[in-house]
């Protein structure tokens, strides 16, 4: 194959990507060449130098970039692009094995980062591991087919040339991931945008793009550079109706009808593709057929949109959602919704004393457009000397996907800009399980199943037999990257154990473990807790609050923990779920649907089975 050939099979490949990089067209046959002739040539034209210091800080950087070409760079010499290697390629979940089982990794990472390599290696790892965030940086690969697992940011540390080039709010380089498809190799591309004479010293935007204000860009600079935000008030408003529907797919409203009839002389036929339906909803009541078009009930795995056509075309259908419920599904649209709760309240918050409200709502800031808010309010915990553990969540992904924990601003603000994520404050003293099989006592969720039956007016219960998720490593405010230390969701990881106990089982084991804490206290104050959501989420119209449909029926699971306040324990929600997983709920009771159906669609209320926390 010829160079013209190679040259435009490697356009083909990346030319999206280079547009998207920003990286000018007249680098593009040079980078290419630099590439498959695995050029790295910086050296020609740049020198790592170290910075020598009186009093260093850690503000200060270690090393710097300078021109050393006799004639400079400039920005029009396509030759003045350069390959940058990649020192260490991560995902989270992998930093501390990592530095520990490559040989030559964890003193490389010390000495770029000015670490003591001397000193006891899980002393070097956990240095290693906070001030890494000065000097890691992040791509994700969207292409078509991947799973959700392979689409997680990968971070990585360019080598000590690319570790070298700082920061400067008017730059004269740009350093970008650049992956190059035929080796499925990613590394940085370093440039310049601006000529540079003899002597001048390489700099880049370490936060680069459009941000909202400058003191926005000052809190993303944290992690290099300090500045003070508690002037700012952390005082939350609630988003306006375009925030609730901004990013969402577009839906319609029903028609006022009247809700389906239902024909007590043969069973509803129901469609559904989800698999324990099929197997367990086997009461003669009810009949599974193969066409939606047949149905009386639609029971569906994704998500609906179309409410007013189906309630014109077809409005003796039931349906098993209702408009915007996304408002309790999605984590930032739940926790403004929460807020609702208690506004009386929240209206004399004091900022001294750093209470936030509903007290059942773990403190919780969206990073997208509560960012100073939050920053502000970290800080005034630092001040005061508070726990300031945060756990920080993607709005929209479940299973503790790019999940993470933390008390390091710096590393909050670095995993701000890798997609949209909130910030909930970690529950620090949690109420623990005993599991002597384990070494210890563990933390532990409670997953109650919600049913919502009507919107207006408001009817919802909640399944009795709630179920139970476990960590499988005694509990400790340490070791945030230890999954099984901090994570209870098991059941997806096949190299994990996943510990089973029915609701029966762990009643009686819990009246052992904690006998002066009555079950149905903590029942009723966790009842009251998903009524005030339901009337919060249903007060306002859509797109601000859940939508009202009289063929709409719902099934959420809500996953809450206990907290110690004050010598007593405290339901914290943590989140509600759309489409739950029930295979457990199915293996259990295998009654679980034929009861969920004929509750929702025939109002044969089991006592035994459910419990109504609306009035």
């Amino acid at each position: 194959m010829d160079g013209v050939t190679l040259y435009a099979t490697f356009l083909h490949l990346h030319r999206p990507q280079l547009v998207a990089s920003g990286i000018p067209e007249h680098y593009w046959e040079v980078l290419h060449r630099k590439l498959c002739q695995q050029i790295f040539d910086a050296s020609e034209a740049l020198s790592l130098m170290i910075i020598e210091y009186d009093n260093r800080t850690e503000e200060d950087p270690i090393t710097t970039v300078v021109v050393h070409k006799e004639d400079g760079v400039r920005k029009d010499d396509p030759q003045h692009i350069y390959i940058v290697d990649h020192a260490w390629t991560f995902r989270l979940d992998t930093v501390r094995s990592q530095l520990r089982q490559i040989p030559g990794l964890l003193v490389r990472m010390a000495n770029i980062m000015g670490v003591d390599n001397d000193q006891p290696e899980d002393d070097c790892i956990e240095q290693v591991s906070e001030k890494m965030w000065k000097y890691c940086q992040m791509y994700s690969i969207g292409a078509d087919g991947l799973n959700i697992e392979s689409q997680m940011p990968i971070w990585y540390i360019p080598d000590e040339l690319g570790c070298g080039v700082n920061h400067s709010d008017t730059p004269n380089f740009r350093l970008v991931p650049f992956m190059f498809m035929p080796e499925q190799i990613t590394y940085s591309v370093l440039f310049p945008i601006e000529d540079c004479e003899e002597g001048t010293i390489v700099t880049r935007d370490y936060v680069e793009g459009n941000h909202p204000s400058a003191d926005v860009k000052k809190a993303l600079m944290l992690p290099w550079k300090n500045s003070s935000f508690t002037h700012i008030s952390f005082q939350q408003k609630e988003p306006s109706e375009e925030y609730f529907l901004d990013g969402h797919i577009e839906e319609s409203l029903p028609a006022e009808v009247s809700p389906p009839v239902v024909d007590p002389s043969r069973p509803l036929k129901v469609f559904t593709t989800y698999i324990y339906i099929r197997q367990y909803l086997n009461d003669p009541l009810f009949e599974l057929v193969d066409d939606e078009n047949d149905a009386d009930i639609l029971w569906l795995t994704t998500h609906f949109k179309t409410f007013n056509e189906l309630s014109t075309a077809t409005p003796n259908r039931f349906i098993n959602q209702f408009p915007f419920e996304n408002v309790l599904t999605i984590k930032d649209l739940l926790a403004a919704v929460c807020r609702r709760v208690q506004v009386d309240q929240r209206a004399n918050e004091s900022q001294e004393s750093l209470k936030t409200f509903p007290n059942w709502l773990p403190t919780t800031f969206n990073l997208k457009t509560e960012l100073l808010e939050f920053v502000s309010y970290f800080q005034r915990r630092a001040e005061k000397g508070l726990d300031n553990h945060w756990i920080v969540k993607p709005w929209n992904l479940a299973r503790g996907l790019d999940t993470h924990i933390t008390d390091n601003v710096g590393k909050i603000m670095r995993l701000q800009p890798t997609g949209p994520k909130i910030a909930q404050k970690y529950i620090e003293n949690p109420v623990l399980f005993d599991r002597p099989e384990v070494g210890g006592k563990v933390k532990f969720d409670v997953r109650y199943v919600i049913l919502l039956s009507s919107v207006d007016p408001l009817d919802a219960y909640i399944y009795r037999n709630f179920f139970l998720r476990f960590a499988n490593k005694p509990f400790a405010l340490n070791r945030f990257d230890d999954y099984q230390q901090h994570f209870t969701v098991m059941n997806y990881n096949e190299q994990v154990q996943l510990r089973h106990i029915p609701c029966k089982e762990f009643l009686e084991m819990w009246n052992v473990q904690y006998p002066d804490s009555s079950w149905m206290e903590i029942e009723n104050g966790i009842c009251d807790m998903l009524k005030e959501v339901l009337i919060a989420a249903t007060m306002k119209k859509p797109p601000s609050g859940i939508g009202k449909c009289k063929q709409g029926r719902a099934l959420y699971a809500a996953d809450i923990m206990l907290e110690w306040e004050n010598g007593k324990m405290a339901p914290k929600l943590l989140e509600i779920n759309w489409t739950p997983d029930c295979k457990r709920a199915c293996e259990y009771y295998p009654d679980f649907y034929n009861n969920i159906f004929k509750l929702l669609f025939l109002n044969q209320m089991n006592d035994s089975a459910f419990r109504k926390i609306t009035l």
